[in-house]
């Protein structure tokens, strides 16, 4: 890490000598450390250091951007100079009134020192009781192990000047028999909070308990999904319902809704970078501090996330979810998605469940069916059970779903007390919390033959 006194040093001595009305730096750090493996052997390991400094020059409305990956002074003038000719070679954007103002952030505490000196070897050694679990059954072992720290810092002409070091560890294990398989997973800003073994032993679980699938006829069932089931669901809710984009284009299911019922009221979803328990980024990627966004409350409609763009558009404030500048054409995205739960437990869910199934994850899921109503395809994967008079009865070969979320989020019967964090695809310090949750009517509208 380069640090906060360095970089801020740095880059003011950058923004001083900026020809621009306005300059913006936007500064991401990363190290991060990968370990893969397959077939219970290390395969791969994998590490990464890399800065990336991103300058934005506005001339009046018009803005440049340019970027580059040293932190010498005069690599860095040069990419500020680059974003500024460009910049001058811009239209004028006429929702552009500025960029960000200084601002008070929240103190988070998102920097865990062991997770960030974690070595390939300390990574090596835990994921022996890995193989270890599997072997006891001839089970192959596969999956990833990453632990990353990383910085992120935005300073701007108008005096804005936020910084905020971050760890994260994840892990994935999935556990393979002759005809079953079983996955979980792991995330938490300290790597001591995963319990690697632990997560093997589920995994291994789930492949004893799905062995010799049987199969099941597509239709509507009952269903328990796990909290990576939930989480692969709300990477797609994300960018087709809570962000900026989908609102503006009035694609997504919240756009013109605000006030109304459109999920059970027992459910509650909201983004929250502030949480103490999971706590993210204090400031988005243009220096604004980050709030808590109540997406849907009780079932109804509250808003989206935005930026300071999107925001001006519609007359409102920026709430602080700007991306980072090379992706801001997707407009705002909730980064901490978190879902309310319930008080009961995984094993009170089962034993509510008469005649279902449980499912622990999804994979290749659309959510490009029909946004409106946030109709999605996709696939169950390593860990489909099914359920008869409140207990698990074996695995059942996996299915296809075809199915509103909206639909699915207005049938919840009941959630777990206990949620887990799910790390999203997109990573770094973003992450999701949920619990498991029950719903009455699932729709499954094909099957696989494994």
């Amino acid at each position: 890490m380069i640090g906060q006194d360095k970089l801020f040093t740095t880059i003011e001595k950058v923004l001083a000598a900026s020809k621009a009305d306005q300059t913006e730096a936007v500064v991401t750090g990363s190290n991060k450390g990968l370990t893969r493996f397959a077939n219970s052997f290390i395969h791969q390991n994998v590490a990464l250091e890399d800065t990336k400094v991103t300058f934005r020059a506005a001339i009046g409305s018009k803005i440049g951007v340019a970027s580059c990956n040293s932190f010498t002074l005069t690599d860095l003038k040069r990419a500020m100079r680059s974003a500024y000719e460009i910049a001058k070679k811009q239209r004028p954007n006429p929702d552009f009134d500025g960029f960000a103002q200084p601002a008070e952030y929240a103190k988070l505490d998102t920097l865990d020192t062991k997770t960030m000196k974690f070595t390939p070897k300390q990574r090596a050694s835990k994921l022996k009781r890995v193989f270890s679990k599997g072997t006891k059954y001839d089970y192959d072992m596969a999956g990833a192990f990453s632990t990353d720290s990383g910085e992120v810092a935005v300073l701007n002409s108008n005096g804005v000047r936020c910084y905020q070091p971050y760890t994260s560890a994840t892990i994935n294990i999935i556990a393979t028999g002759e005809d079953s398989s079983g996955y979980a997973a792991g995330a938490s800003g300290k790597v001591d909070d995963i319990n690697v073994s632990e997560l093997a032993g589920i995994a291994v679980k789930k492949c004893r308990k799905t062995r010799k699938p049987k199969d099941v006829k597509p239709g509507e069932y009952e269903v328990i999904l796990e909290p990576a089931a939930i989480g692969e669901l709300f990477e797609w809710l994300d960018f087709v319902a809570f962000g900026s984009k989908a609102y503006e284009e009035k694609t997504s299911f919240i756009a013109g809704r605000e006030g109304e019922k459109i999920m059970g009221e027992n459910i509650s979803i909201c983004d929250n970078a502030l949480d103490p328990e999971h706590p993210g980024l204090a400031f988005d990627f243009e220096g604004v501090p980050r709030k808590r966004v109540e997406l849907v409350r009780n079932g109804i409609a509250q808003g989206v996330v935005h930026n300071l763009l999107s925001a001006r558009r519609i007359g409102l404030e920026s709430t602080g979810h700007a991306l980072p500048p090379e992706e801001s054409a997707e407009g705002a995205i909730p980064l901490n998605i978190q879902l309310a739960p319930g008080d009961s437990t995984l094993d009170e869910l089962v034993a509510e469940v008469e005649d279902g199934l449980l499912v622990t994850r999804f994979h290749y899921i659309n959510g490009f069916l029909d946004p409106r109503v946030a109709l999605m395809t996709g696939m169950t994967r390593d860990g489909l059970l099914r359920i008869k008079n409140g207990k698990l009865k074996g695995g059942v070969r996996n299915l296809r779903f075809t199915d509103s979320m909206l639909d699915v989020f207005s049938n919840v019967l009941d959630m777990t007390s206990e949620k887990k964090q799910v790390a999203p695809w997109w990573g770094g310090i973003s992450s999701m919390t949920v619990p498991a949750i029950r719903v009455g009517k699932f729709k499954f509208s094909g099957k696989t033959d494994f």
